[in-house]
């Protein structure tokens, strides 16, 4: 591994963005449990480790079932979600992706379950969660060690 930049030194730099993104999440209106679903497939399909401590830990806290956790990279098969989550699930597999042969389909499903707000909150959260993503990998943010990190209840 070839040594990177702090990134989060430079926290200055990245401050817009933070803010940006927390208000984007707290303005969106869309159900808490639905926003980390949404964050932890995108860091799944993504390899994004930081990110998938961060949000399976904060989805536990809010209450999100270890089960359904476990089971959201086969949520096609897994009867778990439901209609909206599953909606919210394939848009972000798509965009996060870029998958054009499933955009269509992927689309409809959110334009059954949310209103025209809803959809561009959620694909704003989603193109969110995929900086994050893309920073951490790129700068090698790991999450720490299991003994260092503050489990929530």
């Amino acid at each position: 591994m070839t040594k990177r930049v702090n990134l989060y030194a430079h926290v200055n730099l990245l401050q817009p963005f933070v803010d940006y993104s927390h208000a984007a999440a707290a303005e969106s209106g869309l159900e808490p449990i639905l926003k980390e679903l949404v964050k932890i497939r995108a860091s799944q399909i993504n390899g994004c480790a930081m990110c998938l401590m961060l949000h399976t830990t904060e989805a536990r806290r809010i209450g999100e079932s270890e089960m359904r956790i476990y089971l959201l990279d086969g949520w096609r098969e897994a009867q778990h979600f439901t209609p909206r989550e599953r909606a919210a699930i394939a848009w972000t597999e798509a965009l996060t992706k870029l998958d054009h042969s499933a955009m269509d389909e992927a689309y409809a499903m959110i334009e059954a379950e949310f209103n025209e707000q809803e959809r561009v909150w959620l694909s704003m959260l989603i193109g969110i969660i995929n900086v994050y993503n893309r920073l951490n990998i790129g700068f090698q943010v790991s999450p720490p060690r299991s003994a260092q990190i503050a489990v929530a209840a």
